[in-house]
Parts: structure tokens; sequence; C-alpha cells
């Protein structure tokens, strides 16, 4: 989702400042959801003004071509080959946010200033495409520690030069900044000839896919992970409940749960390869939804509170504590794992097969190569949670 998924590239701020966005009332009437209006204005401007100084820059794409995000897919294709791995619905954010953003902000501010702006030259598709390219290419300082939960994130920035290089996990330089200076600095030894990689942040093959239009080939992503969207969990302990009595604690267990703020009607259980990223919440909803009547009663008038050390051995969710989960823990995690795979369009075997079979993997085109390994990774994570619990 736009205003939330930003890149994890890091950079200083921008000094430049544009005189048609300058002023309280033009910041008032820019201030957006995402936070990224200004400085898509200003791309817009800058990319069709034959005299932008930055023309060398936006030289180096030529018509944004080669931006393949998924939201440049035809929806069937994207349906089709993303089924299952969070990408479509992401997506489907993105472009409501961007068809509002560009309707009730970029176009009443573009007629505003008619003698920079032209709602023909400055389209909504063109638009879009600057969307893809901020996504992929920008930077966004840190917020400090003691910022992080009081403000949002800080508005995205272009930086030439140090964008030009590509991710991987297993990275071999970073960005270093201050005030002063930007300095991609590396970690490692790297001899002549060899690929300098960034690191975009810790980022899953979704993530990538969705935001840069690319995935990383399994094993090489060791930041993948795989989701289990919390309503699959209800599912399941609804799918096992005997009985209408049964089904109504479920349903007040989940009620309460979400006044605990530990589950969302659209949020989700984040996996890893070695540990549950999202751990005191699917550790305390397992356990919640496990709970026989008496002890959900009495769980209740405690409003969610235990004994610190009993927290604190639930909270932690590596592999090795979810093989020793309770048994009950464990069918219920089971269940939604094997809801969770029926979401796929195709099973793990088949994907398998396609990897291993060089020829027929270079037939693909490069959507479906990069669709694979994203359903391949998270798929991957998915069964071996099975071999934990089973």
């Amino acid at each position: 989702e736009v205003p939330k998924i930003h890149s994890q590239r890091r950079g200083p701020k921008p000094q430049i400042s544009f005189h048609f966005l300058s002023g309280s009332l033009a910041q008032e009437a820019l201030q957006s959801q995402s936070g990224w209006v200004p400085l898509l204005l200003a791309l817009l401007h800058e990319y069709t003004a034959s005299d932008s100084p930055w023309q060398p820059y936006f030289s180096l794409w030529q018509d944004f071509r080669s931006l393949d995000h998924p939201m440049f897919w035809p929806e069937e294709e994207r349906t089709r080959l993303l089924q299952g791995t969070g990408i479509p619905e992401a997506v489907d954010k993105d472009l409501a946010n961007i068809h509002l953003e560009y309707s009730s902000i970029i176009l009443p501010f573009m007629k505003a200033h008619p003698n920079i702006f032209d709602p023909k030259l400055h389209t909504l598709d063109l638009y879009k495409q600057l969307v893809a390219f901020v996504m992929a290419y920008s930077f966004q300082e840190p917020l400090e520690e003691e910022d992080e939960d009081e403000k949002g994130p800080n508005p995205p920035m272009m930086v030439p030069v140090a964008d030009i290089l590509n991710h991987v996990a297993n990275h071999n330089a970073n960005l270093e900044y201050s005030p002063q200076c930007l300095r991609m600095v590396t970690t490692q030894p790297v001899g002549k000839g060899q690929e300098i990689f960034n690191t975009y942040g810790q980022m899953a093959n979704w993530q990538l896919l969705h935001m840069y239009g690319f995935a990383e080939p399994y094993p090489g992503n060791t930041n993948d992970t795989a989701d289990i969207q919390m309503v699959t969990v209800r599912k399941a302990a609804l799918q096992r409940a005997g009985g209408e009595a049964q089904r109504q604690l479920v349903s007040e267990q989940w009620d309460f749960l979400c006044q605990l703020e530990m589950v969302g009607e659209e949020g989700a259980f984040v996996l890893g390869w070695h540990e549950v990223l999202t751990e005191e919440e699917l550790s305390v909803t397992l356990k919640v939804l496990c709970m026989s009547e008496e002890e959900f009663k009495e769980y209740k008038e405690q409003d969610g509170w235990e004994d610190d050390s009993e927290e604190e051995e639930n909270s932690t969710l590596s592999n090795e504590a979810l093989s020793r989960l309770k048994a009950p823990c464990k069918k219920l995690l089971y269940d939604s794992v094997l809801l969770t795979l029926e979401s796929y369009g195709s099973d793990l075997k088949a994907e398998q097969d396609l990897l291993n079979n060089k020829e027929a993997y270079e037939k693909l085109s490069r959507r479906e190569q990069q669709a694979l390994h994203v359903r391949y990774g998270q798929k991957r994570i998915l069964h071996q949670l099975l071999e934990l619990v089973h």
C-alpha cells in the first residue's frame, strides 16, 4: 500500500525547493496520506520540462517501461501468477490510492497553476509511472527511535547516483548518511569485477516484487517471509468447533483478541525462515483460541494479563519453540497453514519441478519467473512450518 509501504533506501534530506510548492497554503493543499505528493508533483514538472537540470538523470529511464512492477501487469495476469502471495491485494490498494490522490489533490493543484502544469501532459498514467519510480529508487531518512511511534515516515527523496546499486539479501555494501554527506560503504572485501550490492532493507520477496519489480531466487533471500492471514486462523478455529456453543466461544475469543489489538480483519501473522516475526500476536492468538470456556472466562477477568514468566516463555516463537507448542495449538496452526496453502493456484511440487527443469524455466516469461520465486519461497516456509507442528 503506497501510504504505508516505502523504500528502505536511506539518504539525506533534499535541499531543493520549488517555488510553486512554497507557502503554507500550497503545503496544506498537498497534504496526503502517503506524504509523497510534493515529490511526485516536482517529478511531474521536472520530467516533462526540456530545460530541467535533472534531464541527464531522467534520461536513464527513457519511458519507464523498464519498471515492471505488478501494478503494470494486466489484472488477469497479476491474479493468475500471484494469487495467494498478498501482492494482488497490495496492488489494488496502491491503485486506489493513486487514483484518489491524483483526482483529489494533483488535478486541483494543477488547475490552480496552469502556467506550470497541463493535465493533458501530466496525466494519470505518467503519475502512476512516477509512483513506481519513487517506489523503486527513492530514499527515506529513518526516524530517530524516540520519534518512531509519534511521527509517520519521513517523505521520500530522489538521490541520483546513490540509487544505481542493486539489492541482494547477502549484500556487500550499505548506505551511511549524515546531514552533510551520503556514503556507500563496503561491508566486506570486494574483488575486481565483482558487483557491489546495496541493501534496501530486510525485504521479503513479495515486497521486492511489489515495490521494485524483482525477486531473489531461492535460497538467496534469507529475509523472505510467508504470511498467514489472521482471519485464516479464525476460520480454522471455527471449522474445528463442535457445535454452536463452541463456535460462539471462538467468536467471543476473537472479539477479545481484537480488543487486545492482537488481531485484525486485514492483519497477518508473518513467518520467517527461523522464527515467527509476529511472535507475540501469534502466541497469544493460538493460546486464546485453544482455551476452554472456563479458561477464557478467567483470562478475560484478568484483562489478558498473566504471570510475567509465563508470558515471556510463550512470546518467543523460534522454530524450536514452535515444535514444542501444546498439541491443540499445533493442530490449530497446522490447519491454518493448510488453509493458507489452498489460497495459491499451484502446489509446491509442481513449482519445484519447474525450477529443477532448466529448459522449462527458461521458457517462462520474466514475470512468470519472478512470480515463481515469490510463490516458491513462501510455500517452502509454510511447508517447513507444517513439519515443525505435525
